[in-house]
């Protein structure tokens, strides 16, 4: 559930929330529920159903969510994500903080790994600081900067279309040889990747047909693959199927699946971290 922030307070000491910070949760507690009534977030945030449809209003011109009869509707339960990166990197922080520190242990040291593009998968790259001699090699335009400069030795960008929205590219598993018109073959020790959604029915899911090709793609290249999603991601499907539980060695969360998940993950053969 998000938590509600507020900054300052009344004579009487009693919290307020300013507008710019309720929004920016209302956008957070939209994408969390995937589909809300103007009705419900008003009690939520415990301000007038007339404010809550000005900032939904404000909200989808900004591209942040979809404005629906009576409520909104997040843009994660739609085909395709455009949610703005940072709007969401706020979301689940303390989760996704958790499962990249998590994840961060299952690096060994001159190693080399493949991480996808994600908050959750930004969170692990700040982690990675106490590592030494890693190859990196990531289709996220947001990863890089927030590595230390002291683990890796090589850091590499898979090529393809770039989304700025969500600060990644989308393109084959592959570089390129400088000396011949061939790619180059390309492997890894482990793939790390967040991915959108996850369901004992269905595995492992994402909004965009693309991005779900290329995630497969770099779990047939990993010697071992680790799964990353916090738990507002269980029982959820989304457009394109990624693989089924079985293809991950790790799935790596912030909280205990439910029995049907948590079964389903046992009988596949997926061991699954929690911290």
């Amino acid at each position: 559930m998000v938590a509600i922030t507020t900054t300052g307070s009344d004579r009487a000491g009693t919290p307020r929330r300013f507008p710019a910070g309720r929004k920016a949760e209302l956008a957070a507690y939209v994408s969390e529920a995937g589909q809300v009534t103007v009705a419900e977030i008003a009690e939520r945030f415990d301000v007038s159903t007339d404010t809550i449809r000005r900032d939904l209003d404000r909200l989808a011109e900004d591209g942040l969510l979809v404005r629906t009869h009576g409520g909104a509707m997040s843009k994660t339960a739609l085909p395709q994500i455009n949610t703005g990166f940072d709007t969401r990197l706020g979301y689940q922080s303390e989760a996704k903080e958790k499962i990249g520190a998590l994840a961060a242990t299952l690096v060994d040291d001159n190693s080399v790994v493949m991480i996808n593009a994600g908050t959750t998968t930004v969170a692990l790259a700040r982690e990675l600081k106490d590592h030494r001699g890693l190859t990196i090699a990531t289709n996220s335009l947001r990863l890089p900067p927030e590595l230390s400069t002291d683990c890796f030795r090589g850091l590499y960008v898979f090529g393809g279309a770039v989304h700025i929205a969500d600060q990644k590219t989308i393109g084959p598993v592959s570089f390129h040889s400088s000396t011949g018109n061939h790619d180059l073959d390309v492997q890894c020790d482990l793939a790390l990747l967040g991915v959108g959604a996850v369901s004992a029915e269905t595995g492992y899911s994402t909004s965009n047909l693309e991005e779900a090709t290329m995630m497969s793609e770099m779990m047939a290249r990993a010697s071992r693959v680790a799964i990353l999603a916090d738990s507002s991601k269980f029982g959820r499907r989304l457009f394109a199927q990624i693989a089924s539980l079985g293809r991950a060695d790790y799935f790596v969360t912030d909280a205990e699946p439910p029995e049907e998940l948590a079964g389903a993950l046992r009988d596949s053969g997926v061991e699954v971290l929690v911290p």
